[in-house]
């Protein structure tokens, strides 16, 4: 996708949330997120933006250190919260709109650009929890296909690539992922070294099919098999979960 398409995914996608926090009211439960509340899950995605918005305009080489990152998370009651939200989302789809395609900073996961890599990440960390903000009010987005198919790549083929020998697996698994709303399929193979991932549908021993907005949640862990169409060992799936978290070392 090009980076205008991911940054105004993050302006609307932004939007929603605030919205969608503002309906169900900062008190709500998160179902997506056991444990938070509507207002842990504001004051967590307004601090990723100001942080993200910090690297892109300081055009910083280096990450920050625990210290500084503590301060973008620093928010004011809940009286002010929803404004502060807004205010952090608006300044990074600002930022990401005024970014010379040359920046050079810091990023930690592979794309075409340091501007690309931004943009790409936040518009899906804010499309995430724009879901879970919505899950406090017993709803669930969908994307135009393009945009959860990029999601599902970038899950697939930069986080989980990050260590993929945390995703072996003896005897090995395979679960194939098809998109019945765009042309696009993936095949994860858990193999005895590694994690693999092939382009396209690939004989499994689970097929997981349905709307690719659908799998790009269900990687997230933000929704199960239910809604989906199943051919294969279930359980197969559950060795996947248990498994695939992400982390960022």
């Amino acid at each position: 996708m090009l980076v205008d398409q991911l940054v105004e995914t993050l302006r609307i996608d932004g939007e929603r949330l605030a919205g969608a926090a503002e309906r169900a009211g900062l008190d709500a439960t998160v179902p997506t997120c056991p444990g938070w509340r509507v207002t842990d899950l504001v004051r967590h995605i307004g601090g990723v933006h100001r942080w993200a918005t910090a690297h892109v305009v300081e055009q910083r080489r280096n990450p920050f250190g625990p210290d500084d990152e503590r301060g973008f998370f620093t928010a004011p009651d809940d009286d002010g919260l929803l404004d502060w939200f807004r205010d952090g989302h608006r300044a990074l789809t600002v930022a990401l709109g005024a970014a010379d395609p040359r920046l050079d900073c810091w990023t930690f996961l592979p794309a075409g650009s340091p501007l690309e890599f931004w943009a790409r990440r936040q518009a899906h960390e804010t499309a995430i929890h724009r879901a879970d903000a919505e899950s406090a009010i017993g709803a669930r987005p969908q994307w135009r296909p393009e945009f959860a198919a990029n999601g599902v790549d970038e899950i697939l083929n930069c986080f989980f690539q990050r260590r993929p020998e945390r995703l072996a697996a003896d005897p090995p698994r395979s679960v194939s992922l098809r998109a019945t709303d765009i042309e696009q399929s993936w095949t994860i193979r858990m193999e005895r070294d590694r994690l693999y991932v092939d382009a396209g549908h690939r004989s499994a021993d689970l097929d997981l099919s349905g709307p690719v907005s659908l799998l790009y949640l269900l990687l997230w862990n933000r929704t199960g098999t239910e809604d989906l169409t199943v051919d294969g060992d279930p359980e197969v799936w559950e060795s996947w979960r248990n498994r695939a978290t992400i982390t960022w070392s």
